[in-house]
């Protein structure tokens, strides 16, 4: 057991905060939310991690674009 909680807390540290970036937007538990995706994927055989992926590049691309600045001469 102690092995499988190294491999979600690295993976939990590493990621791409997906799961908890949209469960905070949907007022859910993150751990629901990477259920879901662990499920689509066995599901649809590999689709959820695909739409998994092009949300991570999404949101990384949004975090970019809408950066706060802290003044004018920053642009």
């Amino acid at each position: 057991m102690g092995m499988m909680n190294r491999i979600r807390h690295y993976f939990e540290r590493n990621g791409f905060y997906v799961s908890s970036r949209l469960a905070d937007r949907l007022g859910i538990r993150a751990k629901n939310v990477r259920l879901f995706f662990i499920y689509i994927s066995f599901a649809t055989f590999g689709l959820g991690f695909a739409i998994y992926l092009t949300l991570a590049f999404w949101l990384r691309l949004k975090d970019l674009v809408y950066t706060k600045r802290s003044s004018v001469f920053d642009l």
